[in-house]
């Protein structure tokens, strides 16, 4: 296992759509490992593959119990995942991105989705994820899409401005 470089804007790949994955050997086992490694590092709470230059539908998350912080995280790896249900409801709340550094945003996403995808061994997976796990899985997904949380952002600030500072991208 490997740390990888993250990438950063305006790096094309992150504006691409990715493409499916069909082959589960060695070098998708090692790109996985090595996403999780670096997203610990950075550190985050999910990475998704063209996050460190690879176009390919790979997602991994990790996140905790967010109202009992001794329940140690869980890691999802999700292999061409997708949401296949949404909530109704929608919440705003604060987004940053690796591969936007020192950036911030509200952004507006579902409360609740239901992902289904596979596993790293091409096992299917189907996981119900609420509250900010579901906001990550979006901004994770939104990825593979060639999307951006500052494309969806209501309003987006430098972190080490004030909030209500709002800084205007190209």
């Amino acid at each position: 296992m490997a740390l990888r470089s993250i990438v950063t804007i305006p790096d094309p790949v992150l504006r691409r759509k990715a493409r499916k994955v069909t082959e589960f050997g060695p070098e998708l086992q090692n790109l996985l490992d090595d996403m999780v490694d670096t997203m610990r590092e950075a550190p985050g709470v999910g990475l998704a593959a063209p996050q460190v230059g690879i176009p390919i539908r790979a997602v991994v998350v990790e996140f905790g119990d967010e109202e009992d912080e001794s329940v140690p995280p869980k890691l999802f790896v999700v292999v061409n995942p997708e949401i296949s249900r949404n909530s109704q409801d929608t919440v705003t709340g604060a987004e940053g991105c690796l591969s936007i550094p020192g950036y911030a945003g509200d952004v507006d996403r579902f409360t609740g989705v239901t992902i289904r995808g596979l596993n790293r061994h091409g096992q299917p997976v189907r996981i119900k994820a609420e509250g900010w796990l579901a906001r990550i899985f979006q901004h994770e997904i939104d990825h593979l899409e060639g999307v951006l949380f500052t494309d969806r952002a209501e309003r987006v600030w430098k972190i080490e401005d004030e909030p209500n500072t709002p800084v205007p991208l190209d």
